[in-house]
C-alpha cells in the first residue's frame, strides 16, 4: 500500500498534473524574479511576518525543536489542505505553487539586490532542506490539481445512461492520494529535521 515502488507508480501515472506543477511553480519564480519592485508590497508583509516568528523561535529555549515543530506541522498541514482543496477544480493549489514560486524569486533576487551572497543564500540557506522540502510541496499540489481534474471530468460524465461510462477511477485516485500524503508528509518530516539543524546551524554561521 505504502511502497516507495507504489508511490513511483502514482506520480509516473500522474506526471501530466506533476509537470504542469513544476511549470506553475517555475513560473512563479521567474516572476518573482523579475518583478520585484512590483511585488514587493504583496509578500513583504508575510516575510516580515516570518522573520518575526523564526527571530522568536530563535530566542527560546530550545530553538531547534520549536523550528523543528513550527516547519513540520505548517508544511505538513498545508500540503495536505493543497491536495484536499484541489477538488475545488484545482485553483488552490495552482495559487499555492505560484505565490510559493514567487516568494521564493522574491527573496533570492532581492537578497542579491541588496547587496546578499546569494550564492551562499541558495547553497546554504535553501538547498540542505530545499531538495526535499520543494519536490514535496509539488507533488502535493500535483494530488491537487488532479483532484480538481477528476471532480470537472466527473461533472462532465453526469448525463452519461450507463456506469460503465463514466472513465473517471476515483477508488485508484483516491488510493494514490492516500498513499501519496503519506509520503509527503514523510518528506516533510525529513525537511523539517535538516532545516531546523543543518540549515539552521548553517544560517547562525554564515
Amino acid at each position: 500500500m505504502f511502497s516507495i515502488r507504489g508511490f513511483g507508480s502514482d506520480l509516473r501515472k500522474y506526471k501530466r498534473a506533476m509537470l504542469l506543477s513544476i511549470l506553475i511553480f517555475a513560473a512563479g519564480v521567474a516572476l518573482g524574479a523579475g518583478n520585484v519592485d512590483l511585488i514587493t508590497r504583496w509578500v513583504m508583509p508575510d516575510i516580515e511576518r516570518l522573520g518575526e516568528i523564526s527571530r522568536s523561535l530563535a530566542q527560546s529555549d530550545h530553538p531547534e525543536l520549536n523550528f523543528f515543530l513550527f516547519i513540520f506541522f505548517n508544511n505538513a498541514v498545508k500540503s495536505i489542505m493543497v491536495i484536499l482543496l484541489g477538488a475545488i477544480f484545482g485553483i488552490l493549489p495552482a495559487f499555492f505553487l505560484l505565490m510559493n514560486g514567487l516568494v521564493l524569486g522574491f527573496v533570492v533576487t532581492a537578497a542579491g539586490a541588496d547587496g546578499g551572497n546569494v550564492l551562499n543564500l541558495i547553497v546554504r540557506g535553501l538547498l540542505p532542506h530545499g531538495v526535499i522540502e520543494i519536490p514535496a510541496i509539488l507533488i502535493a499540489a500535483g494530488f491537487g490539481m488532479q483532484f480538481g481534474y477528476l471532480i470537472l471530468k466527473s461533472l462532465g460524465e453526469i448525463g452519461s445512461r450507463d456506469a460503465s461510462e463514466c472513465t473517471v477511477d476515483w477508488r485508484g485516485f483516491l488510493i494514490s492520494a492516500g498513499r501519496g500524503a503519506i509520503w509527503i508528509v514523510g518528506m516533510l518530516l525529513i525537511a523539517a529535521v535538516i532545516e531546523s539543524t543543518l540549515t539552521f546551524y548553517l544560517a547562525q554561521h554564515s
